[in-house]
């Protein structure tokens, strides 16, 4: 998780504590004295609060539409014990809860607009004439995101409240939060979402190519290994270019690693040693989609294509408690590790690596943060190994994809 995540998070917090406190002390004593045994007064009531905002949460941290503003609206006006709460985004009435909305909409948008620019807080007298209408106090409060003021938060009651006042500001600014952490989550989505588009474009034609001339090669010599390996192909590129899911389980992913390798071995006959120890324990944890691949596609590319001696590459996936610990080791040219931290910082291009070994490394450190970036060990001519730490569970990380793809088989 990113900075400006954490933050906002923590900030997120420190607005929901407050806000529970001060409106469990506000609907405690609304509530007068009740039944001992089940804490304060003030204690349940901010247990309340706090349980509302929870239930308020989900919707706005889709975005801000017609939709989650009307789910979210309620759990709000609850929040704020008001007679009738809006919500608005910079051009509409997204959302109303309570009574008043027929003749109050329309004023609500007109008022909302004198603070869009402005983005600061108000509260006036609706001066509304409608007989039997209790909505005299409106307290509207501006909803903000990264690119400033995204709607507004209206509450009305029957009279004139600093409390309303104060309340209805940081109601609303911690609907603000949420909102910004649904951006976040879409900035999140749309840069996981380039960075495996740009490891697919990393599945080049010339190594399609190759694949597909090893496996004409046995059409004729050895039917059934071409069929084999036409199947195996096939897999792999299906599983390279799903549609569904920024993350997958590790038996996926080291399912497609050994397609990958078959075909490798294909072309390159017995230069290619693949030694593979897995620990079952740890085959279905989650981890970010098309993330080993492009780690073991460098040990062939520096281990054959690079070299002329045999190439050995040896992948384990160990228990290691709450993680699991993956490695990948090959014997090939290596590489200077000043080299190495330049290309990790996509300070110099062209090292043979492409985009994946930064690719990846970014990935892990962005969903699990930095602590899991990955570990290289290399020397020039020593060959290179590269650690993995996954955790076993981590919040928000867990695989969409079927565990069993299909097969030609």
């Amino acid at each position: 998780m990113t900075g400006a995540a954490l933050f906002a998070l923590s900030a997120a917090a420190a607005v929901v504590l407050a806000l529970g406190y001060g409106l469990g002390r506000l609907h405690a004593r609304r509530a007068g004295r009740t039944a001992s045994g089940l804490g304060t007064p003030v204690e349940r009531a901010t247990f309340h609060t706090l349980h509302t905002a929870s239930l308020a949460a989900p919707p706005l941290r889709a975005g801000l539409t017609e939709d989650t503003a009307r789910k979210a609206a309620r759990r709000l006006r609850s929040l704020l014990g008001t007679e009738a709460l809006c919500l608005t985004d910079r051009e509409k009435v997204l959302a109303w809860d309570g009574p008043g909305a027929g003749h109050h909409e329309r004023r609500a948008m007109e008022r909302a607009a004198e603070l869009l620019d402005s983005g600061r807080s108000r509260s006036g007298r609706t001066d509304c004439r409608e007989p039997g209408c209790t909505l005299k106090w409106e307290v509207i409060a501006p909803l903000t995101g990264e690119d400033g003021v995204l709607g507004t938060l209206v509450a009305y009651g029957s009279q004139e409240s600093a409390v309303l006042v104060r309340a209805a500001t940081e109601v609303a600014r911690w609907v603000s939060v949420q909102l910004e952490l649904s951006e976040l989550d879409r900035s999140r989505t749309r840069l996981m979402e380039a960075e495996i588009r740009a490891l697919r474009a990393q599945i080049s034609p010339h190594f399609i190519f190759n694949s597909l001339a090893a496996i004409a090669s046995f059409v004729r010599t050895d039917p059934e290994r071409a069929r084999e390996l036409l199947l195996e192909f096939a897999d792999f590129t299906r599983y390279s270019f799903r549609r569904h899911g920024d993350f997958t389980t590790l038996a996926d992913e080291l399912r497609s690693i050994e397609q990958y390798l078959a075909l490798a071995g294909a072309r390159f006959g017995d230069r290619l040693k693949v030694t593979l120890r897995v620990a079952p324990e740890v085959l279905p944890v989650a981890l970010p989609f098309l993330c080993l691949q492009p780690l073991v596609e460098n040990a062939v590319k520096h281990g054959l294509e690079d070299s002329a001696r045999e190439c050995r590459i040896t992948i384990t996936a160990r228990d290691a408690g709450p993680e699991a610990v993956l490695t990948i080791e090959d014997n090939g040219v290596g590489m200077e590790p000043a080299v190495l931290r330049r290309v990790l910082a996509e300070e110099q291009p062209g090292c043979g690596t492409g985009i994946g070994l930064p690719n990846v490394d970014q990935r892990m450190r962005q969903v699990f943060g930095d602590d899991y970036g990955m570990l290289f060990e290399t020397a020039v001519g020593e060959g290179m190994k590269i650690t993995v730490r996954i955790p076993k569970y981590r919040a928000g990380v867990h695989s969409s994809a079927p565990a069993d793809r299909p097969s030609g088989r």
